[in-house]
């Protein structure tokens, strides 16, 4: 598996090809277009509102291992480029459209 870690604006984004695409860490993500001091405890209240929703976004995250500042490897939410669009588009932030161009670049 190539996992690599990306850098936006300073901030660390962790991705890992799977299954011939790029899933990248939704948790990370979120830590960047919110500021969140646990950027954790965003992604899951933003996936409890997106599953009250309806919307399928959620399920299109898949648990991949990524290393975490530990060194060790846990599961992560990840996201492919798709999805990870229509999540960035449900997170109110000034970085969302900075952070799309970054990702259409790295995401392919």
């Amino acid at each position: 598996m190539d996992m690599r870690i990306d850098v936006f604006k300073g901030r660390k984004i962790r991705r890992l090809l799977h299954n011939d695409e790029w899933g990248f860490s939704v948790v990370d993500v979120c830590g960047v277009l919110t500021d969140s001091a646990d950027a954790g405890a965003s992604w899951r209240k933003l996936k409890q509102r997106l599953k009250k929703e309806g919307s399928e976004v959620v399920t299109n995250c898949h648990g991949l291992k990524l290393e975490a500042s530990d060194g060790k490897r846990y599961l992560t939410d990840c996201a492919n480029t798709e999805t990870m669009f229509r999540i960035i588009q449900t997170i109110p932030s000034p970085k969302a459209e900075p952070f799309k161009r970054w990702l259409a670049k790295v995401g392919y």
